[in-house]
């Protein structure tokens, strides 16, 4: 992610960081009162080593601990589980922490270096197709004695703080997750600010104030109740029949762009974020979208203007980049190639590929996650209107729909990137690397090249030309297409502070931010 640029519409404070590594957030005075928020951000597993979504990494960044973590708006880790991380040598090769004593796992056991260690071997051993394995492609080995743990890279990566930082750095009891498999069940073992209580999947997360937390939250916050929807209509329902004072990810379009931050009965959040959505093609041999031409062609038709201002009422913006507005390395890549819809291009574009036409292909979407079918509905609209294409509609279960990209079933699929952490580097590797997370099949020595170099730069301003120069490849390749930029919002009853810090971009969901006024 970055950092986030915030807007507040209605009630905002400063927060202020204290101290290194460490910020107060005070609940009110006053009873223990459950505060109830509502998303459509579902939980994928509960076992990090499975999981590489936005909603359970929203509830492991408060039910677990991961060696650094973001303070509020910040751009650079602080230590959490850890009381310091560095890195060793100056070639960005060894990384090295030292662990907060006194840290204790629900069973009473006291955290050391063999349990971090354990947490990052056992994602690189099981390597679940939808879990946080590839994230860690740099990382050849770890080291623990004691307190202090030693992560040894295969090559230099800047940027392996701000991976260790996110949900994929989650830190788990050796004794309480097998070491080959996913654990299952609905169980926690976690030393985060808050421990589950109880959990149903698909329906809600209990959560209480841990009274063994240590690390960066100084005074963690209220008990918290997440409840989960399966569609934005649903969710806007339950906040309009009250049953939520919190609403996040994701209302409908068209509520967001009615709220009015003068309403006394409500406060309305908006921030300038870098959630992006992106259109993704299988470009394997064999597959209809597999001749770059052709992905180009359909590059020469989508209109993001028409489907932001229509599917979405203008609650996102159209995008051009690969890297979204106000990160480094930003560009209008796509802009600059595909500046305008224009079929006649995409008509002399097939014909140079030599296949039929119209060309057929199957796009996937995950149903009831945003306004997911409608825009397949534009989009499919849009291609089929030159005559050039043929599509087929398939939507799926958000679980199943990511098993469904994960296995190649799918010649193309729409699906949002929240970033990982404040860095562009979350939108290289892991979308258009070599073996990158959305398993799209595509491979270039040149891309891969650029983001392997654009990490020796500690200073991350420093890697602004190598990621510009990896999205004119990509918008020529075209293994993704970037279709538009979000905005983030956060819509709380009008006695229910903090909504402001709830996220922020830098992939921490801060429920403990939350208060009761």
């Amino acid at each position: 992610m970055r950092s986030v640029r915030i807007r507040i519409l209605a009630g905002l404070l400063v927060l202020a960081a204290v101290g290194v590594g460490a910020w107060q957030l005070v609940p009110s005075k006053g009873d223990a009162k459950t505060i109830t928020v509502g998303t459509t951000d579902g939980v994928t597993s509960l076992d990090p080593a499975g999981a590489y979504d936005a909603g359970s990494w929203a509830l492991f960044s408060n039910v677990f601990q991961s060696l650094l973590t973001f303070a509020p708006g910040g751009t650079a880790p602080v230590p959490d589980a850890a009381k310091s991380c560095a890195f060793v040598r100056g070639d960005l090769t060894t990384y090295r922490c030292e662990l907060r004593d006194g840290l204790t796992f629900p069973s009473g056991r006291t955290m050391n270096a063999g349990d971090v260690k354990y947490s990052f071997d056992r994602i690189l051993k099981i390597k679940a197709p939808v879990g946080p394995a590839s994230l860690f492609g740099t990382l050849g080995s770890v080291d623990a004695h004691g307190m202090t743990v030693t992560f040894h890279l295969t090559s230099p990566d800047a940027t392996f703080p701000f991976k260790v930082a996110t949900g994929a750095g989650s830190i788990v009891d050796h004794t309480a997750y097998p070491a080959g498999k996913l654990r299952t069940g609905d169980r926690v073992d976690g030393t985060g600010p808050y421990t589950l209580t109880s959990y149903a999947k698909d329906r809600d997360a209990v959560l209480a104030p841990s009274r063994h937390y240590r690390g960066a939250v100084s005074g963690t916050g209220k008990p918290v109740e997440l409840r989960y929807y399966a569609t934005p209509e649903a969710l806007d329902t339950a906040w309009k029949d009250k049953q939520v004072e919190v609403a996040t990810d994701q209302l409908p379009p068209g509520v967001l762009a009615g709220l009015n931050p003068s309403d006394p009965t409500q406060r309305v959040y908006e921030a300038d974020g870098s959630e992006t959505r992106n259109l993704y093609f299988d470009t394997r041999a064999g597959k209809p979208l597999h001749e770059p031409k052709v992905r180009r062609a359909i590059a020469w038709l989508i209109d993001r203007e028409r489907l932001a201002a229509t599917v979405y009422d203008g609650t996102v913006d159209p995008l051009y980049s690969l890297i979204p507005a106000g990160l480094t390395g930003h560009t209008a890549s796509f802009f600059d190639d595909y500046p305008k819809p224009d079929p006649e291009k995409a008509r002399h574009l097939l014909t140079q590929a030599g296949v039929s036409l119209p060309v057929h292909f199957t796009y996937g979407y995950a149903e009831g996650r945003g306004a997911g079918e409608q825009e397949g509905a534009e989009i499919k609209k849009e291609l089929e209107a030159s005559g050039l294409f043929k599509v087929t509609l398939k939507g799926y279960e958000w679980t199943a729909f990511q098993k469904q990209w994960a296995s190649g079933r799918l010649d193309a699929y729409a699906v949002g990137w929240v970033a990982d952490f404040p860095d562009p580097d979350t939108f290289g590797a892991a979308l258009v690397g070599t073996g990158s997370a959305m398993n799209t099949g595509y491979s270039s020595k040149t891309v891969d090249r650029l983001i392997k170099d654009s990490r020796r730069f500690a200073e991350r301003t420093e890697a602004d030309q190598d990621f510009r120069s990896v999205q004119q490849t990509v918008a020529q390749d075209v293994p993704v297409l970037p279709l538009w930029q979000a905005k983030e919002y956060v819509v709380t009853t009008e006695d229910v502070g903090g909504g402001q810090y709830l996220s922020d971009g830098t992939g921490v969901f801060r429920l403990w931010s939350l208060t009761a006024l």
